[in-house]
């Protein structure tokens, strides 16, 4: 009896070890291209509608693979599954620096993202099956993980680029040290079998019938679309505006850094709240604001529009929370995150593409920032129906 306390109390802290060590590499894949996008574009030969595209992959990967997720975890276990797709996530980041051209340069980061789209799914699982009753603070430790990744990458990469001779392969090529970090916790979690999410589906949920499954799925969609065309674009406005790319890297992983203590914050309100709905309508205004700022005057207040959309960006851990809070069981919570993730992700795929497309036609970011402006609307009213105090299951 002692042995087997002592043997789940340390899955526990092997557990806490690579959630956030995950966690941290969920996003330094996509947010690491975005201030040496135009070197990849020259070096590549890659058009901005191509470069709009490669934004999207990250909403594809995450739609499609994501889906089946809940199946690699029903047969590796949940611990096995994140386990193998942490290791495509290094694969990709090393070998995607010397891809030769823009077609394997696409999709050896589609294979970084795949990997990465299994740990999105299960990660909200993990945290239930783990810690049942820290829900909101585990989610809000991930996020905060997530966030740092995703700033460091962002502020890091061009200074890394320049430390290997301005070569932005090393500067990409570096994150897969961090990813490589990963592997051993969840190579022992993958012996942890009989956590897997429930094998047989739960007698009653039909999350493709079910209003707060389709609120939650939206919500996630359009945050989704918003947080990628920041990731892509965002250095790149900043860049056409007169800013330097070293100073747009900066203004970009402030959206990320802001983050950091605000994810942490939120998850711990979002947690003793029955309901959210407010919240998703604050987070919103913000990102109104934030687009709005850009679209009259992008170098008037870069830092004002950089924070304001960082707050906005805090609706990816909110729906997070939310997919946990709203499932009854681990089960649950494991086939709501595949569905909400990967049919969210599915409809942000467009957004990305047609703001690159909008960008390459008229030459400027008018049209692409007020169509942005414009989805903050839809977003708020998905979020107060998915905040609602409901269960499934």
């Amino acid at each position: 009896m002692v042995f087997m306390v002592e043997t789940s109390i340390r899955t526990r802290y092997v557990a806490v070890a690579g959630l956030l060590l995950v966690a941290v590499n969920l996003r330094p894949a996509v947010t690491s291209l975005g201030p040496v996008l135009e070197e990849v574009r020259e070096s590549l030969g890659m058009r901005a509608s191509t470069a709009g595209f490669l934004t999207s992959v990250p909403a594809v990967c995450f739609a499609l693979i994501g889906s089946f997720a809940p199946l690699l975890a029903r047969r590796w276990g949940t611990g096995g599954a994140v386990a193998a797709g942490v290791v495509a996530l290094t694969l990709g980041l090393v070998l995607r620096p010397w891809a030769g051209g823009a077609p394997l340069f696409l999709a050896l980061t589609a294979l970084a993202l795949a990997g990465i789209a299994v740990a999105n799914v299960l990660l909200p699982v993990i945290v239930k099956q783990h810690f049942p009753d820290r829900v909101a603070m585990m989610t809000g430790f991930y996020s905060v993980a997530l966030n740092l990744g995703a700033s460091t990458a962002a502020a890091v990469t061009v200074p890394l680029t320049g430390a290997f001779g301005g070569d932005w392969r090393y500067g990409l090529g570096a994150w897969a040290l961090l990813a490589l970090l990963a592997v051993p916790p969840w190579l022992a979690l993958a012996r942890d079998r009989d956590r897997g999410p429930a094998r047989a589906p739960e007698p009653g949920v039909q999350l493709r019938r079910n209003p707060i499954a389709w609120s939650l799925a939206v919500y996630f969609g359009l945050q989704s679309t918003s947080a990628y065309v920041v990731i892509g674009w965002l250095p790149q406005i900043f860049r056409d505006a007169g800013i330097s790319a070293g100073t747009a890297g900066v203004l970009f992983a402030v959206t990320s850094v802001l983050g950091v203590p605000l994810s942490f914050a939120l998850s711990a309100v979002v947690g003793r709240l029955p309901r959210q709905s407010e919240i998703t309508v604050v987070i919103g205004l913000f990102g109104v604001a934030g687009y709005g700022g850009l679209w009259a005057a992008p170098a008037a207040a870069p830092w004002l529009w950089a924070i304001l959309l960082g707050v906005a960006n805090c609706a990816f851990p909110l729906v997070l929370t939310m997919i946990a809070l709203r499932g009854r069981s681990a089960g649950v919570v494991a086939r709501l995150s595949a569905f909400a993730q990967s049919t969210g992700y599915l409809l942000s795929i467009p957004g990305p593409i047609i703001v690159g497309a909008l960008y390459d036609r008229n030459g400027d970011w008018h049209l692409p920032l007020a169509l942005m402006t414009a989805l903050m609307i839809p977003q708020m009213i998905a979020g107060w129906f998915a905040g609602r105090d409901r269960r499934i299951g």
